[in-house]
């Protein structure tokens, strides 16, 4: 994981975010609340992110509690912003894959269940 404090983000309302890289691609590690308060921390992530990403992005919900449809707009706003590259959510369990099936999103985004199964379909 990078140790660049340039590449590490955190919102005063309990979101951590953190780059790194992962067989080509750039991995976007995501921790806490995503909800309004904290949406413009990971919108600035996710541009650091993109910015970043050679061949594609994959972006780690594992460690999120809770996933608002703020966070998702984010989602599907960074799904089509890198429609060249390759790209990914890692989402599990009741906060985060819940509400992207529910929504549909789980398809649009190419929804994994670890970051291990994302880089070896998408890398």
């Amino acid at each position: 994981m990078s140790t660049d404090p340039a590449d590490q983000l955190r919102s005063p309302d309990t979101l951590t975010t953190a780059l790194s890289e992962q067989s080509d691609l750039t991995v976007l590690t995501v921790s806490g609340t995503i909800d309004l308060a904290t949406a413009a921390t990971l919108r600035d992530a996710v541009d650091v992110a993109i910015g970043k990403a050679r061949t594609g992005l994959i972006i780690d919900l594992s460690g999120v509690d809770f996933l608002a449809s703020a966070g998702m707009t984010i989602l599907v706003d960074a799904r089509q912003r890198v429609a060249d590259k390759a790209f990914a959510v890692v989402a599990d369990g009741p906060a985060t894959a819940r509400p992207l099936k529910l929504t549909g999103l789980d398809e649009a985004l190419s929804l994994y269940a670890t970051l291990v199964e994302a880089v070896e379909r998408i890398g």
